[in-house]
């Protein structure tokens, strides 16, 4: 039987007064994710099953990446 893949998808919100998208972007791809085009902005593909702890790391990391650029963000992992 073939082990579930976890995914974190991303999705942002960014202020107009806030960075560029473009910058945002390079941060993101930075830390590992890649842009998507089904209904998220970003995802990181993990490569194999994680616990919630590292999930809640990776958020960790997204929220410190992304201080001081004015971005909302929501994330969301599945197991496929």
């Amino acid at each position: 039987m073939a082990q579930s893949m976890t995914k974190t998808f991303l999705l942002l919100q960014l202020d107009s007064e806030g960075a560029p998208y473009s910058e945002v972007a390079e941060v993101l791809e930075d830390l590992g994710f890649r842009a998507e085009r089904e209904g998220y902005d970003f995802v990181y593909d993990w490569g194999r099953p994680v616990a919630v702890s590292e999930s809640l790391s990776l958020a960790d990391r997204i929220q410190e990446a992304l201080k001081g650029k004015r971005v909302s963000f929501r994330i969301e992992s599945t197991e496929d």
